[in-house]
């Protein structure tokens, strides 16, 4: 299992991207949190396999309703806690 820290940049705070990151999560029985960040960026850990984490990225990308994503910036992470569910904080 492998564990991301993602920053999603654009239009992600205030437009229900938190809600629709866990509503993605969910489909792909990813575990871990999404936040937000003071710059205006969201902050994800998404923990899953490497096939389900990819295709969350790709869902992430394509928004809904006013959610615009313009970048993700994905890092590996080693020596993660384990998640059980995700969670919006």
């Amino acid at each position: 299992m492998l564990t991301w820290e993602i920053i999603a940049r654009g239009r992600v705070q205030g437009v229900g991207f938190r809600h629709f990151a866990s509503l993605c999560a969910r489909q792909y029985a990813i575990t871990g949190y999404v936040r937000n960040q003071v710059d205006g960026s969201v902050r994800i850990v998404a923990q899953g396999e490497a096939g389900d984490l990819d295709d969350f990225c790709a869902l992430l990308k394509t928004g809904r309703h006013f959610i615009l994503v313009q970048e993700l910036n994905i890092t590996e992470l080693d020596n993660a806690v384990e998640y059980n569910d995700f969670e919006i904080r």
